[in-house]
């Protein structure tokens, strides 16, 4: 007795027998707590993990939740929770639903739906309006805000609708009774728009109700049919032209009073659009989203998709098949075996499903369907719970929009299914390919869970608890594109799931939520030990289809509670999972906890970033928002400031997580370190920041991460405009030196390393090199130090270790010592390094031959070749020196044919601004540095610099202009001269040169000749420069131009030197044709070319030599 009365004793005797009585038992532990109904505690501090072989001891990490599974889930001890309070309701609510910032409370076994305002503290009151019969089951539509139930009266079953309720406020406003489909009209709506109940008929019983998110439509589960309903906009004018809606002008007289719209009120009308056939399908509870349609048995879940087409018949048929395979199994009992069917497989199940369209007006078309998901469960038992309560429950889809999209007007950028056994959840993601997401795994039975787009909530019989979801990781996928690659990352939505902490209340019945407020029924229950005979009865009541009613609470019971749990904003839980992974980021910073942590606090901001909407605002179905609730009008905007942070501060925490990420990352394996890169380009810090982060203590034992050094070497290996200071340069060069000596070369090249020290990089280089032998990289590198050392002695030295071509290769290995820049192939950020602008001025031909071949392996562009050419002050040497050497190396012809046209107005440029010796001194100029191939070597190197033909030596002037003018002068007429030149396309730049100049005149007769015209080729040669007559007819009028000799040559010198008989050029050239043209013809035909008036004797000797050619031949 001593004993038992002191507290010490007895608390660690109590210890010890729980302990014991847990081990023997394996079980998991369950704290109960007795709530009143002014507030509930918060949870104990800690979470309990209980192993087999192992004692009862705190840890913050991974637990097992379930002895049938190997599925972990990761227990944080985070708050997801801000406050609560506890709704003032009179009589004890049977069935609660929320929506519209409205929490619609049903007495049990009463006639009656309460709305309260749970946006505003206290959750005032709204209104309270009587329904038809006994609620059943309640649902809110946020499209066209109105109130869907079904309800009982005097054994029969029924399907309404409530519109325009919150103009119960007033409590004086009428109620209007109609039919689907008629719309009220005249005297019943002079008062204003009023509240309507749509009476929905029905050929069979309804059971499950769901409106959809997206649209407002309605689906209706039956026995063995589902009939969507779609919502429909009338105007009253449009019913009644005669008759005009008058306004209610009434001021608010109470704070529970509302404000009215306009009186050109839009009515609510529903249309039934199709009907879906289930035989032998009892379903239990259904949903709808955007076109998605899901059903759920007792063990099992089918998911399908209703789309419009003008062909149903591929359906029909399908569906008639699986018929018969029903029909085939009618008489046998089938055991059910596990199944997960995952999309165009689903249509494998044996649930056969048949369209019967039925809509009047709907202009999209007959609807079509197609199967989407199906999963079927065994029978199994659960920590006491027997096979008959072992059924799914709290089906939901669920959409998701992203920040640029309208939500009324577009389809949700990501749809979820979840669907909950007691004892395990799963979450699917469905557009886009089907997935499994998630599977949760729940420590002790689940009653009812809500899926939202930051938490799951959980209901068991005495708490309430959130297990983060992945549908941010799915829309982040879906609305960026750059996500998952070097630019940004997210966490993958394969990421195991994490509990927070667990709520403690007594007796929970039900949850639902509406943007962070979770409501919660409770009741206590004091008939716990006929619950196991009560419910197999429920059982059996069930599979007759018969709706039993809310369990009423005993007069001896504790009593109830309505409470509204108010869950912090995700920036708040960020920042306490931010103290919270601190404690991991002090004892182990490699910890996969500490990342998993992480990881789940950017996945809460970036839901955060991906909303739309600050709050569910309830919509009509243009997308309008329906009546506020409140009078205080700057109570609105007061509460969105409190219930959504601002964006600013969300992105700059998601900044500030990605940087923790990355250091995660960067520390962490070889396996997941490519992704500090993007958390840290995600992050904006700068290099010398990341380098800061990921400096080691003196003290410590620990180097750099693989992820940060791949961080780092990504930085300096890509192209970017950010350069670090000589501090930052030195110590990347002290980091890479030790850690990846194979990169120096690489590292030294980078643009952000122009500012390294070159004494010390040297010294790290030369032993580098004494270390591993020469190599002409290195060397290169070595020579580049020298330059910035001013050391030119000693670069030359270097540079000469090895042959030209050798030092080109290498240029190909590693670009980036000749050229900086050059991001997306703009010639406008590209420039030439300090080793460039060297070899520019002492070996121009290595630099020439280098930027040859980095063009030729798509290292450098054209253009930019040309950029870094004009840099350097070379466009008129070096610049044409590349283009020549690239028409020799190039392949492409579209290339080839660009080069020509440059060159073209290179050498014509030359040939006007210098045209003799004495025009060397004026400002246009070029230089006098000879070129790196003369007109001979392109000639004799090049195919496409022709041979100058023999006539043109006749019209070239020698040595009557500069030896520049005269080297121009060849390459354009060999240019000419070749084979690849379109003349037609240097015609407009020859304009430019003039015919005056024997030179000019050559060029021009050039072009006339590859042209084709011969003619004028011939006449103009003949006025200006006969003597070079025959040289060009030797050469041009060959083959099948030989008859212009005698057709336009000996006709042309004929009348010249009749008009000039004393012109020895023209007679001279008129004998030698007179030669070519009695070899080429017949006596007859030479006699007939002989002018009348010609002498005999003259002729005579050609006649009569043409005459012994034909005799011989």
């Amino acid at each position: 007795m001593r004993k038992s009365q002191n507290p010490e004793w007895a608390g660690t005797f109590l210890l010890w027998l729980t302990v014991h009585f847990l081990l023997c038992t394996v079980k998991s532990i369950n704290f109960s707590t007795k709530v009143g109904k002014a507030r509930i505690p918060r949870i104990c501090q800690h979470t309990v993990l209980l192993n087999e072989d192992s004692p009862l001891h705190f840890h913050p990490g991974l637990i097992p939740v379930s002895k049938r599974g190997s599925n972990m889930v990761h227990v944080y001890n985070c708050h997801p929770f801000a406050s609560q309070q506890i709704v003032q309701v009179e009589q004890e609510p049977g069935l609660v639903c929320c929506g519209g910032g409205a929490l619609f409370v049903v007495a049990t076994g009463g006639c009656k739906v309460e709305a309260y305002n749970v946006e505003q503290e206290g959750c005032p009151f709204i209104c309270r309006f009587a329904t038809m019969g006994t609620v059943k089951s309640i649902q809110h539509s946020k499209m066209g805000d109105y109130l869907v139930t079904i309800e009982e009266k005097n054994s029969a079953t029924y399907l309404r609708a409530y519109t325009n309720w919150r103009y119960q406020a007033e409590g004086k406003a009428r109620v209007g009774v109609r039919l689907l489909g008629h719309l009220l009209r005249g005297a019943s709506v002079r008062g204003g728009v009023q509240m309507e109940i749509i009476e929905i008929p029905l050929s069979k019983r309804p059971v499950a109700v769901a409106c959809c998110p997206v649209t407002g439509d309605l689906l209706v589960g039956c026995e063995d049919t589902l009939v969507l309903f779609a919502l429909r906009r009338q105007n009253q004018q449009s019913l009644n032209q005669s008759q005009q809606i008058l306004q209610s002008s009434s001021q608010n007289s109470s704070q529970n009073q509302a404000q009215f719209p306009s009186p050109n009120q839009n009515f609510l009308d529903f249309e039934r659009s199709v009907i879906l056939h289930l035989p032998k399908i009892e379903p239990k509870q259904v949903a709808l989203c955007g076109g998605y349609v899901a059903l759920q048995m007792e063990l099992e879940v089918l998911v399908l998709k209703l789309d419009t087409s003008s062909d149903p018949k591929t359906q029909e048929e399908s569906s008639d098949t699986k018929k018969d395979h029903i029909d085939d199994q009618a008489d046998f009992m089938v055991l059910p075996r596990h199944q997960e069917l995952l999309g165009d497989v689903a249509k494998d199940c044996d649930i056969p499903v048949s369209i019967e369209n039925t809509g009047l007006e709907d202009g999209k078309g007959q609807y079509t369907l197609s199967y989407v998901l199906f999963r079927r469960f065994t029978p199994d038992f659960f920590q006491g719970c027997s096979v008959e309560e072992t059924q799914l429950h709290s089906l939901q889809l669920y959409p998701l929009y992203t920040s640029n999209q309208s939500v009324p007007l577009e389809e949700p950028a990501c749809v979820f299914c979840f669907f909950s056994l007691p004892n395990a959840g799963y979450l699917y993601s469905l557009k886009g390919g089907v997935e499994l997401l998630s599977t949760y795994q729940y420590p002790e039975k689940v009653l009812k869970a809500v899926l939202t787009d930051h938490l799951l909530h959980v209901i068991t019989k005495s708490a309430l608890q959130c297990f983060t979801v992945r549908c941010a990781a799915v829309a982040a996928r879906v609305v960026d594109p750059y996500i998952d690659t070097t630019m940004k990352a997210c966490p993958p939505c394969s990421m195991e799931v994490c509990a927070l902490r667990i709520q403690l209340f007594i007796g929970l019945r039900s949850v639902c939520v509406y943007g962070r407020h979770v409501i919660l029924l409770s009741a206590a229950d004091t008939e716990t030990p006929e619950e196991p005979e009560r419910t197999p009865q429920r059982r059996r009541l069930s599979r007759k289809w018969t709706i039993s009613s809310p369990k009423e609470t005993s007069p001896a019971g504790h009593g109830w509670n309505l409470y509204v749990v108010d869950s912090v904003s995700p920036l708040t839980l960020y920042q306490e999972m931010v103290e919270y992974s601190e404690r991991y980021a002090e004892t182990n910073p490699q910890a996969q906890s500490l990342r998993h942590l992480l990881s789940e606090a950017h996945l809460f901001l970036r839901a955060s970033l991906l909303r739309t909407e600050p709050s569910e605002q309830p919509r009509n179905i243009e997308g309008e928002a329906a009546v506020t609730l409140q009078t205080d009008t700057d109570a609105p905007a007061d509460r969105q400031t409190a219930a959504q942070t601002d964006r600013q501060e969300v992105e700059e925490a998601l900044r500030h997580n990605c940087a923790q990420l990355g250091d995660c990352f960067s520390r962490g394996s070889q396996k997941d370190c490519h992704l500090a890169l993007p958390y840290y380009r995600m992050s904006g810090l700068s290099v010398t920041e990341v380098m800061a982060r990921n400096r080691p203590l003196p003290s410590s034992p620990h180097t750099y991460g693989p992820g940060f050094l791949f961080y780092l070497k990504h930085f300096l290996f890509e192209e970017t405009e950010q350069t670090l200071s000589q501090e930052a340069a030195d110590e990347v060069i002290d980091i890479l030196s030790k850690s990846e000596p194979s990169q120096l070369v690489s590292v030294c090249a980078s643009p952000s390393m122009i500012n390294l020290s070159p004494a010390k990089t040297l010294q790290i280089l030369i032993h580098r090199e004494d270390t591993c032998g020469v190599s002409v990289l290195l060397t290169i590198t070595m020579a580049t130090m020298m330059l910035c050392l001013d050391d030119l002695p000693q670069y030359t030295q270097l540079m000469e270790r090895h042959a030209e071509m050798l030092l080109v290769y290498r240029f190909i290995e590693e670009p980036r010592l000749l050229l900086h820049g050059g991001v997306g192939g703009q010639h406008t950020h590209i420039r030439p390094t300090r080793l460039t602008r060297q070899l520019a001025k002492s070996q121009p031909g290595l630099l020439v031959a280098a930027m040859v071949a980095l063009h030729e392996n798509s290292k450098v562009q054209l253009e930019q070749a040309d950029h870094i050419f004009k840099e350097l002050g070379c466009e008129n040497c070096l610049q044409v020196d590349f283009w020549e050497a690239m028409l020799m190396a190039s392949s492409q012809e579209a290339v080839i044919q660009e080069l020509l046209f440059r060159l073209v107005s290179i050498y014509i440029d030359r040939l006007t601004n210098t045209t003799s010796d004495t025009h060397l001194n004026e400002p246009h100029t070029p230089s006098r540095r000879r070129p790196l191939k003369s007109a001979d070597d392109l000639i004799n190197s090049c195919s496409h610099y022709g041979a100058l033909y023999p006539w043109l030596t006749v019209l070239n002037p020698a040595h009557t202009t500069s030896s520049q003018h005269q080297e121009a002068l060849y390459k354009l007429q060999s240019l000419l001269c070749g084979p690849s030149l379109s003349v037609g396309s240097v015609v407009p730049l020859m304009e430019r040169l003039s015919e005056e100049t024997l030179w000019g005149f050559s060029l021009h007769l050039l072009c006339s000749t590859r042209r084709g015209q011969y003619d004028r080729s011939i006449e103009k040669l003949l006025d200006r420069c006969p003597q070079a007559i025959i040289a060009y007819a030797n050469h041009q009028l060959q083959d099948r131009h030989m008859m212009l000799w005698w057709q336009k040559l000996l006709p042309e010198l004929c009348n010249r030197t009749r008009a000039a008989s004393d012109n020895s050029i023209l007679l001279a050239a008129l004998k030698e044709t007179l030669v070519v043209v009695a070899m080429e013809m017949s006596p007859t035909d030479f006699l007939e070319l002989i002018p009348d008036d010609g002498t005999a004797s003259y002729f005579l000797p050609y006649l009569l030599s043409c005459s012994q050619r034909h005799l011989m031949a």
